[in-house]
């Protein structure tokens, strides 16, 4: 990564002198994890593909950094013209020849459709023996299949735009060539490519085709979900192989889920897949109001799935990919507006704002295996949802059947059956699982989540640097890989220059060469470190529920202890552990667990991170009889028939005697406890800040309107306070508002939007769901 050049006194900070550096090896160079495997039990077959088998390391490739080495020339001229030859040389793969639109209104869902009623044609065409009326009803619908690649001299002229435009924006896009590597071979294989991706921001419909076109790969038609308010625009983009939805009137439901444009989609889709072409699918919505996945990528996937189970393609290579950035500014937040020509326009003026070499941030995108559709093994767990009751004097755990109907609604997809649905929504979970998983953590991530979650008052540089490599060293024993590289000066130096509108830098006097840094205490520096850190919740998810849940049950022991007996010698009970963690997981809807794992393991798996780390060890206790004395558990031991579902592996275990956990007591420890603590603090205070806003609610109100009447009282809340300024985000009051959904607490009212449940319109039970949240906040430790 290059260090940003600075002159004058800002370069005397930027540029100080740290003493111990941290070379490439192995952490911050070319040894990264393996990252994007197929899961084993979904999809098993998968895993004898061996696309990443072992080969030397091809290392990685700045896209934007082209010269003459990259063409088949050599001299001062080439080097001059090196861009121009670069995308001369590379593959185009033109669509086919032939009108996809008459195949698509002869396929037979088209004319199902058209039989049942178009658009105001009613059964125009029951008998099927009119081309011209066919064409005629689905005129208003038929744009959406004029998307196609034209010419090798259109892609090639908007590649060198692009390349020349990013290369002012940003400092690097990087790839790995050995990932890249392995995804041609998957294209080799025969089926059809379809990359899944979750939406950061807007450019992602720029970066995932252009790093495809310039090493070679077919590009994918890219499913664009958000309204083109320009024609000129539109037929641009359809002529690159963007598909668009049609202008269509919104109606209850919206142009996605209107019958006569779902089966021309739906035939669109198995069209292109037939004649072996790559599809990209975002699984996000760029609203920050919305929930994840979205519904109509959903419907998307579902689409790939009957064209698979239809036999019209044999099979379908998944493929999630993973996009991420180190600076978040307007370059990354085009998503949150309708796109239009003078919405263009302000981006591309955004991107330049600013220009200099301090705000140049970089890019790394990183595809994982292609996994096979057709072997996927898929089986939809039921989590266990664990919701308070308020109705009783205690807060009890009801166990009851919940999945999430939301992501496909029965009206999106109405030729489904259940089971099917079921089966769909489990596959787009478990996309945008595999998708999040494979997003590299960035530097000003690790940075911001220090700042924000470890040294919100303060930290000195050389301290900011030890942490900043255990902090990394603790994501690539993840096995989550980073998004950058060199030496730890340049990495720190290149996160600081980007970071540093969020900071404050002070000088003590007796130490001026080891400045002071602190977040600034203002709602858009807070933001934006909020943001940045987000990457780091999905990392720790496992470990930041585990210590929750111990939190919680810390902070009952230090109720019932005095003040000067606190101490961390506390007995845990795993049982209880595992309940807590099992609350929490239904607390937070960011934490998309994948489908074939349930909520149970999930919290088990939570409370055995927390052993990994360190932070618990098992309390031996007092026994008559050593563990290891196995002659006096003969019954235990004997011989169990398979089909006795009461067996376990356990059953040797003396259940009067429960496993129990103490804190250990390292250097780290209860630090790191406090750090895990803290990464779900935002999540949690704004669930609590929405609990206590309730009554200032004017409900019933429709949706939309419920999280805008929130979202100010959480802003007048955090502004009050002057502090946790992240905890009245946009997003995470959206989240809350679905979180009561989901736990009853608010219902939906017929004709009406959401409304209060009749049980927390007393004051009484709004306390106790207020206590049962807050016993997982940190804070209310303190």
């Amino acid at each position: 990564i290059p260090v940003p050049f600075l002159s004058g006194c800002a370069q005397v900070f930027w540029g100080l002198k740290i003493k111990k550096k941290l070379k490439a090896v192995p952490f911050l160079g070319k040894v990264r994890p393996t990252v994007g495997l197929c899961c084993h039990q979904c999809t098993p077959d998968s895993l004898g593909l061996k696309l990443l088998r072992s080969s030397p390391f091809l290392g990685f490739r700045n896209i934007l950094c082209v010269n003459e080495s990259l063409t088949r020339y050599r001299g001062w001229l080439v080097r001059r013209v090196c861009c121009v030859l670069f995308v001369g040389q590379c593959r185009v793969y033109p669509s086919p020849r032939g009108d996809r639109a008459p195949r698509v209104i002869s396929s037979s869902r088209v004319q199902k459709a058209l039989t049942l009623g178009g658009p105001g044609e009613g059964a125009v065409a029951s008998d099927g023996s009119s081309a011209g009326l066919l064409e005629c009803a689905c005129s208003p619908l038929l744009p959406v299949s004029h998307s196609r690649v034209w010419t090798a001299l259109l892609n090639r002229l908007v590649a060198w735009l692009l390349l020349k435009l990013l290369g002012r924006v940003f400092c690097s896009v990087q790839v790995n060539l050995n990932q890249l590597e392995a995804l041609g071979r998957a294209s080799e294989r025969g089926p059809p490519l379809v990359l899944v991706s979750v939406h950061r921001s807007s450019l992602d419909y720029i970066f995932i085709p252009l790093v495809l076109f310039c090493h070679g790969l077919r590009v994918p038609y890219t499913i664009c979900e958000e309204s083109l308010e320009s024609t000129w625009l539109r037929a641009v983009l359809q002529k690159l192989g963007v598909i668009l939805p049609p202008h269509q009137p919104v109606g209850a439901e919206g142009s996605v889920t209107d019958s006569l444009c779902r089966e021309i989609m739906a035939s669109y889709v198995c069209e292109l897949l037939q004649e072996g072409e790559s599809v990209l699918i975002f699984l996000e919505d760029p609203s920050p109001t919305s929930r994840r996945p979205s519904p109509p990528s959903a419907l998307r996937v579902a689409q790939v799935r009957q064209a698979a189970r239809s036999g019209a393609v044999p099979d379908v290579m998944l493929v999630p990919v993973g996009v991420a950035y180190d600076c978040v500014g307007q370059c990354t937040l085009v998503q949150r507006e309708a796109i239009g020509v003078k919405r263009v326009y302000s981006v591309c003026a955004g991107l330049f704002e600013g220009g200099g070499e301090c705000h140049r941030g970089n890019v790394y995108i990183l595809c994982t295996t292609a996994n096979s559709l057709r072997c996927r093994h898929l089986q939809w767990l039921l989590p266990d949802s664990c919701l308070p009751n308020p109705s009783l004097s205690r807060l009890t755990c009801v166990v009851e059947e919940l999945y999430l109907s939301w992501v496909l609604p029965p009206a999106y997809c109405p030729d489904l059956s259940e089971p099917q649905r079921h089966q769909v929504i489990s596959l787009t979970t478990h996309l945008l699982h595999s998708a999040s998983s494979c997003t590299p953590v960035m530097s000003t991530s690790l940075l911001s989540c220090l700042l924000l979650h470890k040294h919100r008052k303060g930290v000195r540089l050389s301290q900011l640097c030890r942490d900043f490599s255990w902090l990394l060293e603790e994501v690539l024993f993840r096995n989550w890989d980073v998004g950058f590289g060199g030496s730890l000066e340049e990495v720190l130096c290149h996160a600081l220059s980007l970071l540093r509108d969020s900071l404050i830098v002070g000088y003590p006097p007796s130490q001026r060469k080891d400045p002071l840094l602190a977040p600034r205490p203002c709602p858009q520096a807070v933001m934006t470190l909020s943001r940045h850190s987000e990457a780091l919740c999905s990392v720790f998810r496992l470990e930041a529920v585990g210590a929750c849940a111990v939190s919680s049950m810390l902070s009952e022991a230090v109720l019932c202890a005095n003040e000067s007996e606190m101490e961390f010698d506390v007995s845990l009970c795993q049982e209880e552990l595992t309940e807590r963690a099992l609350q929490l997981c239904h607390l937070l809807p960011d934490i998309i667990l994948p489908p074939c794992q349930s909520a149970q393991s999930f919290a088990m798996d939570a409370v055995d991170s927390l052993v990994h780390c360190g932070i618990l060890v098992m309390e031996e206790s007092s026994r008559d009889r050593p563990v290891c004395d196995l002659l006096q558990q003969r019954d235990a031991l004997r011989w169990k028939s398979v089909d006795e579902m009461e067996y376990s592996d356990s059953d040797c275990e003396d259940m009067s005697n429960p496993r129990c956990y103490k804190l250990s007591q390292p250097s780290q420890c209860p630090e790191l406890l406090f750090f895990l603590c803290r990464l779900l603090s935002a999540q949690l205070r704004a669930l609590c800040w929405a609990t206590e806003a309730l009554p200032l609610l004017h409900l019933p109100l429709p949706e939309a309107q419920c999280i805008a009447q929130l979202h100010a009282v959480l802003c007048d809340r955090a502004q009050t306070a002057r502090e946790y300024y992240e905890s009245a985000s946009l997003e995470l009051t959206a989240a809350a508002i679905h979180t009561f959904t989901d736990l009853g607490v608010l219902c939906v009212e017929s004709g009406k939007g959401l409304g209060l449940r009749t049980e927390f319109q007393q004051k009484k039970n709004r306390e106790m769901l207020h206590s049962f949240i807050s016993q997982f906040l940190f804070s209310y430790l303190q």
